[in-house]
């Protein structure tokens, strides 16, 4: 598989991995000065949409082999407890007040394990 895709793959994710952390930071402060905003920040379904949309990206993108045909199981491991924190903070697992710190580590983690891959395909080659 072309290394551009391979790369296009660890981009998306890790820009979706920052939309999602914007979203859980940004949007509750935007969303005390507009009360429209307010709304969209509880919506429950944006949580599972980021989750949904992160978990096929982040398991093609991780789990594909690396020149030498081998798979880096570290990072497919980072990147699969990232996606994994992301749909318990979905569903406000332990609870709605742990909501935004599970889905930021989850986030970051997921970001980390794609950000890696892409250095360690870049230098792969």
């Amino acid at each position: 598989m072309p290394a551009r895709i391979q790369t296009w793959g660890d981009a998306a994710a890790i820009g979706l991995s920052t939309l999602c952390m914007v979203h859980c930071l940004a949007l509750p402060l935007i969303a005390a000065s507009l009360p429209f905003l307010g709304l969209l920040a509880e919506v429950p379904w944006v949580h599972w949409a980021f989750a949904a949309t992160a978990a096929p990206i982040a398991a093609w993108s991780l789990s594909r082999p690396m020149s030498d045909g081998r798979r880096n199981w570290t990072l497919l491991g980072l990147g699969s407890l990232g996606v994994v924190l992301l749909f318990l903070a979905a569903a406000e697992w332990p609870s709605h007040d742990l909501e935004t710190p599970v889905t930021i580590s989850g986030g970051l983690m997921l970001a980390a394990a794609h950000g890696l891959n892409w250095r360690k395909r870049s230098h792969d080659h």
